[in-house]
């Protein structure tokens, strides 16, 4: 016998609800596919500076992210069909599922907040590493060329120059040409602005994606939510109808 009344209406209620977190999935999973390939954190976290390579700690929140997706997308798939079906043991299997997402979830949330400085922060203390270098006069050939091509890559994946405005203007990059020639150092500074420096535009390229992981990260804890909430209900109202 099938539930009726107000329990039909929660059954639907939360076949909608699951087939949007279903959608959800997919959303996050193809966000997640598209920050892991976007071509300016892709150009810089690939470099290589000697032996060295530079901070992948981004990477492991994407690929949490892309795990999550994969994960919401069968869970959805579960509860859409536990609902319809109205299998307790299908519904029982989601909750769980959905508490041990959520327990995941809440867990990458706390990761990502005490990391969330130490992304950038890494990749700035490469990018300043390569510069370095790529400013010494005594390495050799392929070490200074090596340095450079880092350099260079940074200057021009986010057009800026420098670890900070001081050194942007200073006659080293000039005489080195590591600002992106497209726009030199001397034509920003005759039009009257002064270069950005890459310090800040890192700052503000891991920001922006940091960013973007915590609202669908919100929003997606607040849909679970309520579908734990929701599959509690029904669970109740299939067992009661079985009962009577």
């Amino acid at each position: 016998m099938g539930v009726e009344g107000c329990t039909k209406c929660i059954k639907y209620l939360l076949f909608v609800f699951n087939f949007v977190f279903w959608l959800a999935g997919g959303i996050i999973l193809g966000v997640a596919l598209w920050l892991r390939h976007d071509s300016q954190t892709t150009n810089i976290l690939y470099l290589h500076l000697g032996d060295k390579q530079a901070p992948n700690t981004f990477y492991i929140g994407i690929y949490i992210l892309i795990a999550v997706g994969a994960v919401m997308m069968f869970v959805g798939f579960l509860g859409c069909y536990g609902a319809i079906q109205e299998s307790q043991c299908l519904l029982g299997t989601f909750f769980t599922c959905l508490v041990i997402l959520f327990a995941c979830e809440v867990a990458a949330g706390i990761w990502g907040f005490v990391n969330k400085d130490l992304v950038a922060k890494d990749v700035k203390q490469f990018y300043d590493q390569a510069l370095q270098q790529a400013l010494q006069q005594d390495l050799s050939d392929s070490d200074a060329t090596n340095a450079k091509t880092v350099v260079k890559t940074f200057h021009e994946t986010l057009d800026c120059c420098g670890a900070n405005t001081m050194m942007a203007i200073g006659a080293s990059f000039v005489k080195n040409d590591l600002c992106p020639k497209e726009k030199t150092l001397l034509e920003t500074l005759a039009q009257g602005h002064l270069p950005q420096d890459c310090h800040k535009k890192i700052d503000e390229l891991f920001s922006e994606k940091l960013y973007l992981i915590g609202i669908a990260a919100i929003v997606v804890a607040v849909i679970m939510i309520f579908e734990m909430i929701l599959s509690m209900i029904l669970c109740c109202g299939i067992r009661n109808s079985t009962v009577y």
